[in-house]
């Protein structure tokens, strides 16, 4: 395969940025897309030009690290998909494949394809975690949860904090990335002494960042790499109303 990507190199969060061209030649179409971005990496570095810099970990999907923005859509055309698990084969032979950053306010740009995300990181300090003293580990028979909230459970805590929600918002929301926190910590008994506070804490992180209001458009699912469901903002709306209620701070 032949392809020509255009890829958005900034020298840093200061600069204006610009779209570059690059040609990428004899690439299988069993190579993942971030292989591709290897291959023209070296051969940038080769000619002693700049590398393009982007963000990369586990490259099997779990870490969440990888995100970019591929032809207008977040970790690209493939769903559930993250980027490092995208293939060639998604692409002909021939394309222009357009590769940009998350572009959000929330996530400032450093480098290149590479963006900071230590908001989220701040929104999870705020709450997102339980802290209730449990001493030794219970016998498991000896907590009761449901298959039901155990399945919802799960379901939400697969979420990877990406942020592709938040790139394909058109509200820079981080609902989804949120609502998937508070819905793992509270459809178990371990989460329920907090979560009226948890609720509070982490909406007030989340608008402190500057991350904008759910509108419940749905953009936000249909790139999430994991199949997280808008039903967990509204979970989150919930705890946020329960605990405004009970006057909890």
């Amino acid at each position: 395969m032949n392809v020509t990507l255009r890829v958005w190199r900034q020298a840093s969060n200061h600069d204006k940025g610009r779209m570059v061209a690059y040609g990428v030649e004899d690439i299988s179409s069993d190579m993942s897309f971030l292989e591709v971005l290897d291959v023209l990496n070296e051969r940038l570095t080769m000619a002693d030009e700049d590398p393009i810099a982007f963000d990369h970990d586990c490259r099997e999907g779990i870490c969440g690290t990888c995100g970019v923005v591929i032809n207008g859509i977040a970790h690209g055309p493939e769903s559930a998909t993250t980027t490092c698990q995208l293939h060639m084969r998604s692409f002909n032979d021939g394309d222009v494949i357009d590769v940009e950053p998350w572009r959000a306010q929330p996530f400032p740009a450093i480098k290149d394809l590479v963006v900071d995300r230590t908001s989220f990181d701040r929104i999870i300090q705020a709450g997102g975690y339980i802290s209730v003293p449990t001493g030794s580990a219970p016998d498991a028979n000896t907590v009761l949860v449901s298959k039901t909230h155990n399945e919802h459970a799960f379901d939400a805590a697969v979420c990877v904090g990406c942020g592709a929600c938040v790139a394909a918002c058109p509200n820079g929301s981080a609902m989804l990335f949120e609502g998937a926190k508070i819905t793992h910590l509270g459809m178990l008994a371990q989460g329920q002494p907090e979560r009226n506070s948890r609720a509070l804490s982490m909406i007030a992180q989340h608008d402190d960042e500057g991350f904008g209001a759910c509108t419940q458009i749905g953009e936000c699912t249909a790139v999430c790499p994991k199949g997280i469901q808008l039903d967990v903002i509204s979970r989150f709306d919930h705890d946020v109303l329960s605990a405004l209620l009970h006057g909890d701070r």
